[in-house]
């Protein structure tokens, strides 16, 4: 039968062994992740104002590139646009 020590292993949180390799350098990013999160969160509760304008600003650039790419991909066919 199972030890009930390795059965409650993955619902206490703590594993019994510490993570190594790739999975802790997963654990650490995802912290600092997390990290950044709230320290932008932070800075945009903090200012509201410049937190809009820079959202609305990066928008109206991220459309401008696209219709950019997208009329340079069309080409210049002369032809009717309906066929």
């Amino acid at each position: 039968m199972a030890d009930k020590q390795n059965l409650n292993a993955g619902f206490t949180g703590t594993p019994a062994e510490q993570p190594e390799g790739l999975a802790k350098a997963a654990q650490s990013a995802a912290t600092e992740v997390k990290r950044e999160v709230y320290a932008v969160a932070s800075g945009a509760r903090d200012h509201p104002h410049t937190a809009s304008a820079l959202l609305l600003g990066t928008g109206i650039l991220a459309f401008g590139l696209g219709y950019l790419v997208g009329r340079s991909s069309q080409g210049s066919s002369t032809g009717s646009y309906w066929r």
